[in-house]
Order: structure tokens, then sequence, then C-alpha cells
């Protein structure tokens, strides 16, 4: 098939997993007025003195803040982090398997008539578009996505998020998109949003296989590197990659940000559906 035809067949395969797995899952946790019970909790300073129940304050002799679950309308903003690393794989499959995470966000959003927000960030251009409910305008978010360029290209993922910080005013739902091969802030970002990463990875960056002499591209830069990729260098990579994810990992952990890996070898609609459980 060519391009085009392969990235129809991507988006026809996203709108009817969701339309058929995700039909009716919430996206988020976020705590608004609403009426639904989301939980009782101890009431903390700066708190809405409206929402004490004061039944419940009565029997357990101290003040307690009653949460109700969001009815209102959420904004969803789905935040691509791209650049050459996401060149990776057979067909391009990091960039695909974002596209696709993305394809189905965005038609969630829709099913659930939440606003949409995409933004695209890379080295040569930062893609904004701006809450919308028209799902043709969120199809051609998708195929941004699927067709940038991506060879000697760099993200600088905290810059972007910055970007993004000052962008999106309304508290939202964010899911930032990316391979996360970099060191990450998303701590104000969490204070003011809700946030969701989804680490796009080839189970061959975390498997590496023994080269031995070979002509390795860099595909930030362009740049070719005579090598000999053996044992020694191998062990050496992968203990700069676990620092950094290890790293990642607690910093997520830290600032209570959900987040799943999903792999090029599998279908990203399940751990999608692992989040919204």
């Amino acid at each position: 098939m060519s391009n085009s035809q392969n990235f129809r067949a991507l988006q026809i395969k996203a709108r009817q997993q969701v339309y058929t797995l995700l039909s009716g899952n919430n996206l988020s946790k976020l705590h608004g007025e609403g009426y639904d019970l989301s939980e009782l909790r101890e009431y903390q300073p700066g708190d809405d003195v409206r929402k004490i129940n004061w039944i419940i304050t009565a029997k357990q002799g101290k003040p307690y803040i009653k949460e109700l679950l969001a009815n209102r309308e959420l904004s969803v903003v789905v935040a691509a982090m791209m650049g050459g690393s996401l060149w990776f794989g057979e067909n391009n499959a990091k960039q695909t398997t974002l596209t696709e995470a993305a394809s189905l966000l965005g038609y969630a959003a829709h099913q659930n008539s939440d606003l949409f927000t995409g933004m695209l960030h890379h080295q040569h251009e930062k893609f904004f578009i701006p809450p919308t409910k028209q799902i043709f305008t969120i199809e051609n978010f998708s195929k941004k996505l699927y067709e940038s360029a991506l060879i000697g290209t760099r993200i600088h993922y905290n810059d972007a998020i910055a970007d993004l910080f000052v962008r999106v005013q309304k508290r939202s739902l964010i899911f930032i998109l990316g391979d996360f091969l970099q060191a990450v802030d998303l701590s104000l970002l969490a204070q003011k949003h809700e946030v969701i990463v989804l680490i796009i990875r080839d189970r061959r960056e975390e498997r590496p296989e023994k080269l031995g002499e070979v002509i390795l591209k860099n595909p930030q830069t362009g740049n070719t590197m005579d090598t000999f990729f053996g044992p020694k260098s191998i062990r050496y990579y992968l203990a700069k990659l676990q620092q950094n994810d290890e790293a990642l990992i607690s910093h997520l952990s830290r600032y209570n940000i959900r987040y799943t890996k999903i792999y090029t070898d599998e279908e990203p609609i399940g751990k999608l559906m692992g989040l919204f459980r």
C-alpha cells in the first residue's frame, strides 16, 4: 500500500476501536462540580468551605470535603514530542505507533463530545490546533503527525513543555507522547493539569543486538559514524538508558503522573484501556 493508504488504514482502525472498545470509558479522574460522588477527604487549608460535608464532619469530629466527579466538558490535549530519535524500526514504526495512539485519543475525545487540542513540537516547527470538536480537524492533526519529516531534527523536551504550559490555560487532561530518551521536567505542568505520559519505544532500543563493524547514522543530525558495536558498547548504552529511565519513572511517580509504555509491536488501544479503567 502507498503511504496515504497506510495512514487511512490506521485511521479507520483507530476509529473502529474507539467506538467499539473505548465507548463509555471516562478519560479522566478530574474533579469538579457535578452530581456523582467521587471521594470524601479531610479538609485542607484553601479548600472551598462550601464543599464541606457537615454530616461526616460531625461524625468524625473534624472537617471533611466532598469531591464530585466532573460533569462538565473536558479539555483533552494531545502533545507530541517528535524528533529524529522517533525514526527507528522497520517502516518507521515508532512514529506510526505514536500517530495511532494520538488518533485513538482524538477519536475518544470526539466520541465523548470533549474539546480536543493538538500540539506537535519538533525542531523546525510548532504545530498547534486550537480547541475543537470537529473530527475533520482532529484527523488532519493525526495526518500531520504521520507525515512529519523527522530525520535531522531534534526535540528539546523542556522547551516544548514550557511552551505547552503557556499555551494551555484551561485546566486540561494532557497526554504527552514521545520516546522520552532525555530528561524532562513536568512538575509545573502537573500542578496545573492532569498529565498522562505515553512512552513510545521499540523493543530493540532496550534489547540491542551485537552488530560488529557497522556504519551508524544519527537520525537527529544525519551524521554517520564507522564503529564497532559489540558487548562493551551495548553495556555502556544500556547503562545510560537505564539511568535515563529510572530518573524518568522517579520523576513521574513523585508528581503522581500516570504513564504507560507502548512498544511498536503492541496494540496502543490495549495500553490506553488499561489507563482508563
